[in-house]
């Protein structure tokens, strides 16, 4: 049974609990509140326009360990060609409004609602949200932006790109960021064809809970 939450009392039941869709509750709230618990509690917001807040706590889940994760021959061959710039948290609601409003192929819109876009730019202000912007000739071309949980955990939540490779470049550079900084996990949630060939792999749910110390 799906439970159903009341928004004026945050909080989320054991992921235990989860129905086997991968969904574990619908209702709350989207306030920046509701947002990081439900980080620290391996649980994350996805649903689309016009749909209840569902929220999710799939098992298995999909991750990138930073420190064994090697790029492709190919993907080297293009981060060397250093026709990319990256930076980290310098625009991050540009970042998130295209990630909002890009096209993709197979969608027929976008998860990332207004209200939602609002609570992770609260997020990024508070130091929780993360964004990589990739640039070149001074032009924003791709990014990815996610939250910081602490334990050690970065959640990815989305990418974008208006050139070819862009949202690649950011994907790796963040990784390598990880890496460098020690942090275990980087989380990317569902399984996503995409993500498997850039090197995600599935954990289970279990085992996911145990890097957030949980």
């Amino acid at each position: 049974m799906i439970a159903i939450l009341d928004p004026k009392y945050p909080g989320f039941p054991p992921v235990e609990t989860t129905h086997e869709s991968g969904i574990l509750a619908i209702g709350g709230a989207l306030t920046a509140d509701w947002l990081l618990l439900a980080y620290q509690h391996g649980v994350f917001p996805w649903f689309e326009e016009g749909e209840p807040i569902t929220w999710w706590a799939p098992n298995p889940r999909m991750v990138v360990v930073p420190q064994h994760f090697k790029p492709s021959k190919s993907m080297r061959n293009i981060l060397n060609r250093g026709i990319f710039n990256v930076t980290y948290n310098t625009c991050f609601k540009q970042v998130i409004t295209h990630c909002q409003t890009v096209k993709r192929e197979g969608q027929n819109g976008t998860w990332i609602t207004d209200e939602m876009l609002e609570a992770y730019c609260t997020l990024h202000q508070m130091g929780y949200a993360q964004s990589v912007e990739v640039w070149q000739d001074g032009q924003l071309v791709g990014g990815l932006y996610g939250v910081d949980v602490g334990s050690g955990v970065f959640c990815g939540e989305s990418m974008f790109s208006l050139v070819s490779n862009a949202s690649k470049i950011a994907f790796h550079r963040l990784i390598e960021k990880l890496a460098k900084e020690n942090y275990r996990l980087l989380d990317c949630q569902v399984y996503n064809p995409h993500l498997a060939l850039l090197g995600a792999i599935e954990i289970p749910r279990e085992a996911y809970m145990e890097y957030l110390n949980i």
